[in-house]
């Protein structure tokens, strides 16, 4: 059987989602399908809670979640559920990127302030700092399991349909504006094809994009359980110190935050075996966890690092970090989120539905760029 459409995306996760929403909200047909079951946990885009993020200094960031903090807000607003915790977010360490977060937020007019290790630690109980920390109030975290469902239901509010379970066997470009995309009952026949399948894009879209390289892992942060429900705790972010030897066992910058009734979240950043994603084990890998378990006893005196559960989630990264955000001929690919893509969830997906359209995104984010 062949159904007609506007777009196809293929992939459920967030981006998926986020893109399947602007496109019915610009009154197109769309039909987003996932390989899996609503809800899985075999991605990137499960659990409770992400960072929402402000600490960058480039300006295609800070333009894409200004839009994206909008968005967010106006989602919250149509669906009743509450999306964002603004918890504020505390970045210390390295004081060198610091100083260019700083200026790039004076520059865009965003609030942050430096405080000193003192003051920090008088606010958050549960943190050691050792230099100064770049705070930023209008940070947080994103409920990201709630903002999944919202997504879902104001895009099928607005006629787009979601079919999970569905895995797609074939995409088949049959002109510059035609794609065939295949499941195992059904062949859809569309304009575009919005391709969002995560640790799965390399697979997917062989022949289809010329990408550049992306590298699966299975990362590993773990929730740990608070000592004392008095202390606050704000998102952070936090870089080694190039100059103490006291940090060399670090395997990246650590980023955290508390999950209400789960814990505080921590993890290495990117830094996790690499794996196919159709071949992984979950199983944490013990010397990893080991070392973070170290830092937690270090760096967060307000949650016990012997009390934690580990999560296991992917990554799937580009060399320089940056996003893939581009088309060729009838396919828009969005991968390569790099472990901080949620944030700008629902501005990405604007930019997908633009490049379905024929607008390009910005120039930092081409497939060309990516691959250097």
């Amino acid at each position: 059987m062949v159904t007609h459409v506007d777009v196809v995306v293929v992939g459920g996760g967030a981006m998926g989602s986020a893109a399947a929403l602007s496109i019915a909200r610009r009154g197109q047909s769309v039909v987003l399908l996932e390989q899996f079951d609503a809800g899985h946990h075999l991605g990137a885009s499960h659990g409770a809670t992400r960072n929402f993020n402000l600490a960058y200094d480039k300006a295609e960031y800070l333009n894409l979640v200004a839009e994206a903090r909008t968005m967010w807000d106006d989602l919250a607003a149509e669906s009743g559920i509450q999306l964002l915790d603004l918890v504020g977010l505390a970045n210390h360490g390295d004081p060198a990127p610091l100083g260019r977060i700083r200026s790039a937020h004076e520059s865009f007019g965003i609030r942050s302030e430096f405080l000193s290790p003192g003051e920090a630690a008088a606010r958050w109980g549960g943190m050691r700092f050792r230099s100064e920390v770049l705070y930023v109030p209008e940070s947080g975290r994103v409920r990201a399991a709630d903002a999944l469902a919202a997504m879902r239901m104001s895009a099928e509010a607005r006629g787009a349909q979601f079919h999970y379970a569905t895995p797609v066997r074939d995409i088949a470009v049959l002109g510059e504006d035609s794609v065939a995309v295949l499941t195992d009952t059904e062949e859809y026949r569309a304009k575009r094809a919005i391709v969002t399948a995560g640790a799965w894009s390399q697979k997917i879209l062989a022949g289809l994009a010329q990408l550049p390289r992306l590298v699966v892992t299975q990362e590993q942060p773990a929730h740990f359980l608070p000592l004392d429900p008095s202390h606050d705790w704000p998102s952070f972010n936090h870089t080694p110190d190039p100059g103490s030897a006291a940090d060399s066992y670090w395997y990246s910058p650590t980023y955290g935050m508390l999950t209400p009734g789960e814990g505080v979240k921590v993890g290495w950043h990117g830094v996790g075996p690499v794996v196919d994603p159709d071949a992984r084990d979950f199983t944490p890998e013990p010397v990893q966890l080991e070392e973070l378990r170290r830092y937690v006893r270090e760096w967060l005196p307000g949650v016990d690092a012997d009390a934690c559960a580990p999560i296991s989630c992917t990554y799937t990264s580009t060399d320089t970090g940056d996003f893939i955000l581009d088309r060729f001929g009838p396919v828009v690919v969005g991968a390569g989120f790099s472990g901080h893509g949620f944030k700008f969830t629902p501005a990405i997906g604007r930019v997908l539905a633009d490049l379905a359209d024929g607008t390009p995104a910005p120039a930092l984010f081409s497939a060309n760029r990516a691959a250097g």
